[in-house]
């Protein structure tokens, strides 16, 4: 039993220890983002790298999402007779909910796993270390404009998740299922308030700095050549993806 409580104190302490590094790393990388230069030719190529290349994967997902959800909730609304409801469903699903998370994990999946790679081999071939030789800061140089461009882009995937999604919604209830586009885009126009789409770009910058923090400071901190950074970028995607679903919860809990 003492060896048993041994080792949890062990990997409780471990815990803190690496959250409180984390959290280090994020203050030290947003205090940058006030000191000069600004480099806007590096954000503007992580911003080509994380959002206008996984426009492919959100629109693609962003179809068949809305389409699934339009037959779904189509199934479920003609049980009770609302199938007028449908439009409403469709859209207030994906704002609130599909949009900005099914995002934030397409967006960790190809690029949050590329940023912790790519990091990762600058580490272990000491890239990273020939930088604070020459005076160039790190941090500053590569993690800040990655972290920059995440915050730009995932609220605008997301925008865009969502026009496509309720698109994807509309061909399977107005081309497939027959009802009447005057009653799905009506409905999307009485029941989508303000507040739902704020709602979805608040997730959508959270998950961005999450996405971003989390790959980049997996990759940073990698260790043991090629098997480390496999074991990072591994990590890195996990981790995300875990911690954009429990934000999503308290997010929602906080905004309904």
């Amino acid at each position: 039993m003492s060896a048993f409580l041994q080792r949890i104190g062990q990997a409780s302490l471990i815990l803190i220890q690496e959250m409180g590094r984390m959290f280090l790393f994020l203050v030290s990388v947003l205090g940058t983002f006030f000191t000069l230069p600004i480099r806007g030719q590096n954000i503007l190529r992580q911003i080509h790298f994380i959002g206008i290349r996984s426009l492919f994967v959100i629109v693609l997902t962003a179809v068949f999402a809305g389409m699934v959800l339009a037959l779904q909730g189509y199934y479920t609304l003609s049980k009770f007779g609302s199938e007028a409801l449908l439009g409403q469903a469709v859209a207030l699903s994906m704002i609130r909910e599909l949009g900005p998370v099914l995002a934030g994990l397409m967006v960790t999946g190809r690029a949050g796993s590329a940023l912790t790679a790519e990091l990762g081999i600058m580490r272990i071939r000491e890239q990273i270390d020939a930088l604070e030789v020459m005076g160039i800061h790190p941090l500053k140089f590569l993690v800040s404009p990655r972290l920059q461009a995440g915050l730009i882009v995932l609220p605008l995937l997301t925008v865009i998740f969502d026009v496509i999604g309720i698109m994807g919604g509309y061909l399977v209830a107005v081309q497939l299922l027959g009802m009447s586009a005057g009653t799905y885009f009506g409905g999307i126009e009485t029941a989508v308030v303000m507040h739902d789409i704020y709602t979805g770009l608040i997730k959508a910058l959270s998950f961005g700095l999450i996405i971003t923090w989390v790959c980049t400071y997996k990759g940073y901190y990698t260790q043991r050549g090629a098997e480390g950074v496999s074991q990072a970028t591994t990590s890195a995607v996990v981790l995300s993806s875990v911690l954009v679903l429990v934000c999503d919860y308290f997010i929602t809990s906080i905004m309904l």
